[in-house]
């Protein structure tokens, strides 16, 4: 019997779950919360327009946090999510040939026309999408992900402005879309795995980001793996101490006002723990690497003793 025991691999199980938290940040809180702990909630205005290369100065900029320039954000947000709705909102027809798959990549065959689009514009919803991408100007609200996650929780997005006296609720339908109003009017459209809350209704998007009085909300999501270990005792193994202190010779050491027990090196077990009615108990379990270094320690609620007729189990589980 040795003192280590491996793992097989039906003694690990490893279970997934997500969690959600929701968060509520007024304007103040948009750089930095309550907590004093970095938020980052930075918002951008993108104006459609060219690019003046003569003189870099020449070219406007946005952000309450970063700086970027207006036409550059316009860019990116029509390329990576409205590529494929500049004609339509549900969506342009663009076509392209199809492909009949030869007995090998030279026999491949382009034959006809589809309807197809071609770009991947990161849809939220298996439903006929809803995007209109204005000419104009558009904002856009960056939550950071050390914030929502790994997405933010459809139907949770809320994001509340005041606009020239007015007051307006933006909130999310669960299916990629940002609705204003009682009348469920369309405003733009929310990214929920990027954290990106995209207003492109011309007369919100600069209200929307210019004014102060706002208040952003909305529920993180996040995967936590729960890892368990399942430590089986068989009636043959550890039915012994190994604690230094129970062998029959040693001897007691001091050193600085405290008392050490040094064990001798016959490793020969006193007679009050050798008979038939000894049985260790367990307090801890040390889970260890191959190199026999110690990960992780598991302390039991109060004292196991080890069985000899029965099998002795003790579930380890660690969330990470």
């Amino acid at each position: 019997m040795g003192p280590y025991k491996q793992f097989l691999a039906s003694d690990i199980i490893v279970t997934p779950f997500t969690v959600n938290k929701s968060f509520s940040f007024p304007y103040s809180q948009f750089a930095t919360g309550s907590d004093g702990q970095l938020v980052g909630i930075d918002r951008f205005i993108g104006q459609s327009g060219s690019w003046d290369f003569s003189n870099l100065n020449n070219n406007p900029t946005t952000g309450t946090l970063s700086t970027q320039y207006q036409v550059l954000v316009y860019n990116s947000i029509k390329q990576l999510y409205y590529s494929n709705f500049l004609t339509s909102n549900t969506g342009d027809i663009v076509f392209q040939p199809d492909v009949i798959i030869g007995s090998n990549p030279s026999g491949d065959v382009l034959v006809g026309e589809v309807n197809s689009p071609i770009y991947d514009n990161f849809l939220q919803s298996t439903l006929v999408p809803n995007r209109n991408w204005p000419t104009g100007s558009i904002g856009v609200i960056s939550v950071p992900s050390k914030i929502y996650g790994e997405y933010i929780q459809p139907y949770s997005f809320i994001y509340t402005f005041v606009s020239s006296s007015t007051t307006y609720t933006i909130t999310d339908d669960g299916e990629g879309n940002l609705i204003s109003g009682s009348s469920n009017i369309n405003v733009g459209n929310i990214i929920y795995t990027h954290g990106l809350a995209i207003i492109t209704n011309q007369s919100l998007s600069s209200g929307s980001i210019a004014t102060t009085n706002v208040t952003c909300s909305f529920s993180s999501s996040y995967t936590i793996y729960e890892t368990q270990y399942k430590c089986t005792i068989r009636e043959s193994e550890f039915n012994a101490t190994l604690n230094p202190s129970a062998q029959l010779t040693g001897s007691i050491t001091f050193y600085s006002s405290s008392q050490f027990y040094e064990p001798g090196f016959g490793g020969q077990l006193s007679n009050n723990v050798t008979g038939s009615y000894f049985t260790p108990y367990v307090t801890t379990v040390g889970l260890y690497d191959e190199d026999q270094n110690l990960l992780a320690i598991g302390k039991l609620a109060q004292p196991l003793p080890t069985s000899a007729t029965t099998d002795t189990t003790i579930l380890v589980n660690i969330d990470r």
